[in-house]
């Protein structure tokens, strides 16, 4: 489940990046939430392929902060106007959500 979330959110971001790189021209904050939106995902992916639980744990946290340092990238593109109410808060629930997840299952990891 958290998996498959965070694979189409970080699909989400990916677009995202493309449409801040070619309509916004936007360089710098693009590049910051293209590198930890999609690190969600790929330490979710690490985290299941954990050799233990430790491991397992430790990459989840990693996923959260990642999650984390999403949502201030968002709120700042959106504070900057480079995103539309609408898209920031869609992709802003997303995270949130992901958020909410992933530390459940540290929480129940430990």
């Amino acid at each position: 489940m958290i998996e498959d979330k965070s694979f189409k959110f970080a699909v989400r971001i990916v677009n995202l990046y493309k449409y801040l790189i070619s309509e916004k021209k936007e360089f710098v904050l693009s590049k910051q939430i293209l590198k930890s939106g999609t690190s969600i995902g790929a330490n979710t992916e690490e985290a299941l392929g954990g050799v233990s639980n430790s491991d397992f744990s430790n990459k989840l946290s990693i996923a959260y902060k990642e999650a984390r340092e999403t949502l201030y990238w968002l709120r700042l593109l959106n504070a900057t106007d480079y995103l539309e109410v609408k898209v920031f808060q869609s992709m802003f629930n997303n995270c949130d959500e992901i958020c909410k997840i992933l530390f459940t299952i540290i929480r129940k990891t430990k």
